[in-house]
C-alpha cells in the first residue's frame, strides 16, 4: 500500500502534507510534516497539481485559501475539530459590535467563514507575536481561550477578550495539575503546548507549539514530558532517537487519527474529498492569513 501511495503520487503530481497529530506510518509518507503555521507556508509556495492535506478540515481549508489555484483533497470528509466550532460568524458580528475599536484575531484552528471575519490569524506558535504586531489596545480573541490567556500573560499592555469563553481543545485540557506532579516525580522538564488549561502553564517549564516542540528538543538531552497530543511525542522519538519523551496514552485527538493509509491511497487515486469555498471567503480569509505570515517574515 505504501508503494502503492507513492507511484500516485508522482503520477499525480501530488504533494502530501501532513500535520504532527498524524499517525506515524501517515507522517512517514508526506513530503511536509509540520505544525498548522508550517503547513500554511509550505501550502502557499506548493507547486504540485494535488495538494493532500492529512490532518484536518481546516487546515485544508487554509491550504486551498492560500493556494486557490490548485485542487486540495482531506482523505476523510468528517476531520474536523471540535475547538474549531466553538467559533461562528455570528459570534464575530456580536463581538465586532460591543468592542467597535478592537481587533479580531482568530486561531487557525477555526472554520474559513470565522477566518473571513478576522482582520489577522494566528498559530499557536506566533500568537504572541501577531497580538503584539497591532496597534490596537483591546483583542478579540478566538475560539481558544487558553490561548488566549497565554497571550494575556505575555502581552499585559494588551487587554485579550475571548470571543468563546468556554471555546478549548478537550485534548489540551485534560491534562491537569495531577499530571504536572506526576511528570516532575519521571524528572527533566515539562512541555506544554499553550492550548492548555492556564494552571497548568504556569507549572510547566517551557510552553511551545508544536513545531516549537520540534526545534526545543533539538537542545538538551534531559527527559521531556510532553503535554500535547500523544502523537507529537512518537515524532519527537524518531526525530530525536538518544532522547527519552513521556507522553500521556489518554490525549488523543480522534479526528486527526481518522486517516488511515487506505484512505490516503484512495484519495489520491479518487482525487476526493476536494476543498471548494466561495471565492468571497476565500479572498477575505486569504487576507487575515497573509498578513499574519507577513508578520512572521
Amino acid at each position: 500500500m505504501e508503494k502503492e501511495i507513492r507511484a500516485l503520487k508522482a503520477r499525480k503530481n501530488a504533494v502530501i502534507m501532513a500535520h504532527n497529530y498524524q499517525p506515524l506510518a501517515i507522517q512517514a509518507l508526506a513530503d511536509v510534516v509540520g505544525d498548522s503555521l508550517e503547513l500554511a507556508v509550505k501550502a502557499k509556495e506548493a507547486k504540485a497539481d494535488l495538494i493532500v492535506i492529512c490532518g484536518v478540515r481546516f487546515m485544508a481549508e487554509t491550504a486551498k485559501i492560500l493556494n486557490p489555484e490548485r485542487k486540495v483533497i482531506i482523505p476523510v470528509e468528517d476531520a474536523g475539530c471540535p475547538l474549531a466550532d466553538f467559533l461562528t460568524p455570528d459570534l464575530i458580528r456580536e463581538a465586532r459590535q460591543r468592542y467597535p475599536d478592537a481587533a479580531v484575531v482568530v486561531y487557525v484552528n477555526s472554520t474559513a467563514e470565522s477566518k473571513a471575519l478576522a482582520d489577522i490569524t494566528c498559530t499557536s506558535a506566533n500568537a504572541v507575536r501577531v497580538v503584539g504586531s497591532l496597534s490596537n489596545t483591546t483583542i478579540l480573541f478566538g475560539p481558544d481561550a487558553n490561548l488566549a490567556a497565554y497571550v494575556q500573560r505575555e502581552l499585559p499592555e494588551k487587554t485579550i477578550i475571548p470571543i468563546s469563553p468556554g471555546g478549548h481543545c478537550y485534548v489540551h485540557t485534560g491534562f491537569t495539575l495531577a499530571d504536572v506532579e506526576a511528570a516532575r516525580k519521571k524528572g527533566g522538564m515539562v512541555v506544554c503546548h499553550p492550548e492548555c488549561l492556564p494552571e497548568v502553564q504556569e507549572k510547566a517549564d517551557l510552553i511551545a507549539s508544536t513545531g516549537g516542540m520540534v526545534r526545543g528538543a533539538a537542545d538538551g538531552d534531559e527527559p521531556w514530558s510532553v503535554f500535547t497530543e500523544r502523537e507529537m511525542v512518537s515524532r519527537l522519538r524518531v526525530l530525536y532517537p538518544g532522547r527519552v519523551f513521556y507522553e500521556k496514552p489518554e490525549a488523543v485527538c480522534a479526528d486527526m487519527k481518522k486517516i488511515s493509509l487506505a484512505d490516503l491511497q484512495q484519495a489520491l487515486d479518487r482525487e476526493e474529498h476536494e476543498i471548494v469555498l466561495s471565492p468571497e471567503v476565500m479572498d477575505r480569509a486569504r487576507r487575515a492569513i497573509e498578513r499574519m505570515i507577513a508578520v512572521g517574515a
